[in-house]
């Protein structure tokens, strides 16, 4: 089942193409069937059939979980994949057999009495297996037409698939034993379908031999290489280009009377109320009724009714308006003024034309007060002559501003002069070349935590599991990760949803070094990815961590009293030697309670407030990570001394990666790692590589990267400025990218300096500088900062663990060093302080962090001197202290 709420139209080419993809790729024969609320796909049991028939099931091999694969297809392919496949479908022999018969070329044998629908189908069959050979067969093509254009809506389903690509549409794959009641209600659907339509299509299953010609079927459609040209055109150059023809660019007002008589003999006919949009001036209405009314004199304009509506006229018009509209003329003209022309009817539409961007037949038709079916035989013969161009040429939603009210928008197809059409067609390329163009680093910066999921999203055990096969591999501050990482990322995050994935073996922890004070580095892993993204395990420098290993080396799972009893040490040493070998990456734990309960006794570089209350007897309980967590006493060994608290639970050794792995594994390893750094990142770079000290550095992963992108998976660009050529992103990733990327002025800082109000449409994010969410100092370099008063050369960012950094739409803003004692500010300008400054204060309050107490701003007291920064605080909830800026949960 694929649930899905976007609607028949949307899951009709969708199911089409994913059947056809199945078929294609492992030869299953899979039945689907749309609905509105998803798709229902009736996968062959592919072995249990080869047993059935006594067949060699070595073909049989088809897993299910590869169905992601097929469903998820390339939105570029999938345009082209369903008009492919549409010749097979019981769809398209309906649509044939309709278009044939209004055609009348399936006429009934008796007049007057209708003909059985069994007799049309085969006569359809029929009457199709002779149009199929010649592909430019009219009726094939309107079938085809009606079917695409009608009955489908491929280009939700592109827009769908580019939203999944680009993670702006999450896909969740979940497997059941029985039916949920949304499957069993597609279920019924299925039945009931098939059971009555099952056999009907027999007939109708000859139009798979059918063909089409590309070539005219991409002219009926309106679409150029399976784009529609309304896609390629940028609106707002169609909107410059409106107002340029139209005369209300502000440099092509009409600015006296000559102007005037050029703009209604350019224009056509215009009333006096439209005339005053296109004229500069203080009082435009007055300076029109002065201008006309001298004009009218001299008769070089005419005042003429045109669809009950006064408007005024070049007089050279007037015999054209008389032989096309019936108009009245004033006596006295010229005759050199009304002398018939042979078409009047075409050169007064070919004036519409000339003057408007692409345009439909009510808006000439309300131009020229003419009803439509008139207007649209002019538009046709026009088209025949080449004069004008037909097809699919407005981008959705666009709104002319021609006219005021807007003129009535009609459906496809739209005209346009061929010379108007290829303006706008330079000016949409200009503007595309533009969003090819590199994007600022601050835009990377803005973009990288959104890609992460940075913003809570994500709910649940599985939003965990999302995070950290994202995350998998990077290195972390153990203190950092339940305190500002995973909540970050995850709503309403709590120990337990963690340590679910990590009891059930679906994710595991490796430590990467310790840190001073009883904190360390560690990784999060899938338990797939595991065995390609181990790191390789420090040797042991204790006899004490050899006989602890050794206990552990039988496999399994262990705890503490049973390796003590192993190796004859004493518990408080055993748990002393496996926390060494866990820093080294050689042991690990089954949950993450020892290591809370570890970080809960020592010193961490990020010490988040305790949210553990005490028990009833004076004992702490209630919080994972604290001494006697859920409330149990604490285990006792053998000899009596109690095992300590991070030494609790199962502890078993990881696998050791081999020290010289063969050619073939070595590459699956490199391959794991590249889209590992292309999952995080979205767009990889040498900065995020080496910040990361992946084995094999940036050489590495660039092998595994340009082999990806010589095979069509990603793409190699100068995406990001300022940070070399050798870039590779996904498709989705670059396209988002380029969609957070915004034009100088527009930035929500920008808006809020003109509006007043501080704050104002600001993204702000507290990360962990060590957060691969953050980009400066990995790849993005630190920001210049300038030292403070008294200082020679002033602190300087870093990734260290315990350190914070405040981001501002992307801007780094303040960078909080360990202990919060000491923030560094970029920025003198209160419109990002004050919103930084609330965002770190919301981070005390909701737990993420301790207290915290500000003593220096850049390196200067915040006693001595006012700070910009300082009064943010103060706002944000800061009190003044002896000992500087204090803030408590």
């Amino acid at each position: 089942m694929i649930h899905s709420p976007y609607g028949a139209p949307v899951h009709s080419p969708w199911a089409l193409a994913v059947a056809a993809r199945l078929r294609e790729a492992y030869g299953l024969d899979v039945q689907a069937m749309p609905a509105d609320d998803g798709i229902v796909l009736r996968l062959p049991d592919t072995a249990a059939d080869a047993a059935m028939y006594g067949l060699d099931d070595s073909g049989a091999s088809f897993n299910p979980a590869q169905l992601l694969d097929a469903i998820l297809l390339d939105p570029d392919e999938v345009s082209d994949l369903v008009t492919s496949q549409l010749g097979g479908s019981a769809l398209f022999a309906a649509r044939f057999r309709e278009c044939s018969a209004r055609a009348l070329l399936l006429p009934p044998r008796t007049p007057g009495r209708r003909q059985p629908l069994w007799q049309q189908r085969q006569r359809s069959a029929q009457l199709l297996s002779v149009a199929s050979q010649y592909p430019s067969f009219p009726i094939v093509l309107e079938a085809v037409r009606e079917c695409v254009q009608d009955v489908f809506d491929v280009p939700g389903l592109v827009d769908l698939l580019r939203r999944v690509r680009a993670k702006e549409v999450s896909v969740v794959e979940v497997e059941t034993r029985q039916p949920s009641p949304f499957a069993r209600s597609l279920l019924f659907g299925y039945v009931a379908q098939f059971m009555y339509e099952g056999d009907s299509p027999l007939a109708d299953r000859r139009a798979a031999a059918l063909t089409l010609d590309p070539t005219l079927l991409a002219e009926l459609l309106g679409t150029s290489e399976g784009l529609a040209l309304s896609e390629l055109l940028d609106p707002e150059a169609l909107t410059r280009t409106e107002a340029e023809l139209q005369h209300l660019a502000e440099d092509r007002r009409a600015r006296d009377a000559e102007d005037v008589a050029d703009l209604v003999r350019t224009i056509g006919p215009i009333s006096a109320h439209e005339l005053s949009r296109r004229i500069s001036g203080d009082d435009p209405s007055a300076l029109a009724q002065a201008w006309l009314s001298r004009l009218a004199e001299a008769r070089r304009v005419v005042r003429v009714g045109v669809g009950g509506q006064e408007r005024w006229a070049a007089v050279e018009d007037a015999g054209r308006l008389r032989d096309a509209l019936g108009v009245s003329l004033p006596v006295g003209l010229p005759d050199a003024y009304t002398t018939p022309v042979s078409d009047p009817l075409g050169d007064l539409v070919m004036r519409f034309a000339r003057n408007a961007v692409p345009f439909a037949v009510p808006e000439v038709a309300a131009w020229l007060g003419l009803g439509p079916a008139v207007v649209r035989d002019a538009l046709r013969r026009l088209v025949a002559d080449g004069r004008l161009t037909e097809g699919d040429l407005r981008p959705v939603g666009w709104v002319s501003r021609a006219t005021d009210p807007a003129p009535p928008d009609g459906p496809t197809p739209h005209y346009c002069d061929p010379r108007v059409l290829s303006l706008v067609r330079r000016r949409s390329l200009a503007a595309l070349r533009a969003e090819v163009e590199p994007v600022a680093a601050v835009d990377y910066a803005r973009f990288l935590p959104a890609w992460q999921g940075v913003g809570g999203r994500l709910r649940g055990a599985d939003g965990v599991l999302r995070v950290v096969e994202q995350l998998a591999g990077a290195v972390l501050p153990a203190s950092a990760l339940e305190s500002l990482v995973l909540p970050a990322r995850v709503s309403g995050y709590t120990p337990a949803m963690l340590d679910e994935l990590m009891a059930a073996g679906e994710v595991l922890w490796q430590g990467a070094g310790d840190l001073s004070g009883g904190d360390g580095w560690l990784t999060l892993l899938p338990a797939d990815l595991a065995p390609l993204l181990l790191r390789p395990g420090a040797t042991q420098a204790d006899d004490a961590d050899g006989q602890v290993l050794e206990a552990l080396g039988g496999g399994g799972a262990y705890f503490a009293r049973g390796i003590a009893e192993a190796t004859g040490l004493d518990v408080g040493a055993v748990g002393q030697s496996l926390w060494r070998l866990a820093w080294s990456g050689r042991v690990t734990t089954a949950t993450l309670g020892p290591l809370r309960a570890r970080l809960a006794h020592v010193s961490t570089a990020h010490k988040a407030r305790p949210s553990a209350r005490r028990g009833r007897y004076g004992r702490a309980g209630g919080g994972l990570g604290m001494p006697g967590s859920y409330g149990l006493r604490r285990p006792f060994a053998a000899g009596g001394a109690p095992v300590p608290d991070d030494a609790a639970g199962r502890w078993s050794l990881l696998p050791t990666p081999p020290g010289e792995p063969d050619a073939q594994l070595r590459t699956q390893v490199e391959y794991a790692r590249a889209e590992t750094l292309l999952e995080r990142y979205g767009v990889v770079t040498r900065g995020s590589v080496v910040a990361e000290d992946v084995p094999g550095g940036f050489a590495a992963v660039y092998r595994v990267l340009a082999a990806a992108e010589e095979a069509g998976r990603v793409r190699r660009g100068y995406f990001v400025e300022g940070l070399g050529a050798s870039q590779f992103g996904g498709t989705g990733a670059v396209d988002r990218l380029r969609a957070t990327s915004r034009a100088p002025g527009t930035e929500p800082r920008d808006r809020a300096r003109r509006s007043g109000d501080q704050g104002a449409g600001d993204d702000v994010v507290v990360l962990a500088a060590c957060d691969p969410a953050n980009p400066y100092g990995a790849a993005l370099p630190w920001p210049l900062h300038e030292p403070g008063e008294g200082e020679a050369r002033g602190h300087q960012p870093a990734r260290k663990a315990g350190a914070l950094v405040v981001l501002v739409d992307g801007a780094l803003v303040l960078y909080v060093e360990r202990g919060g004692k000491t923030l560094l500010s970029f920025t003198d300008d209160d419109v990002v302080l004050v919103p930084a400054a609330r965002e770190l204060a919301a981070s005390v309050h909701t737990g993420a962090l301790g207290k915290l107490t500000v003593e220096k701003i850049d390196g200067t007291s915040v006693m001595g001197r006012d700070h910009p920064l300082g009064a943010a605080l103060s706002a944000a909830g800061f009190q003044l202290t002896p000992k500087g800026l204090r803030l408590r949960r």
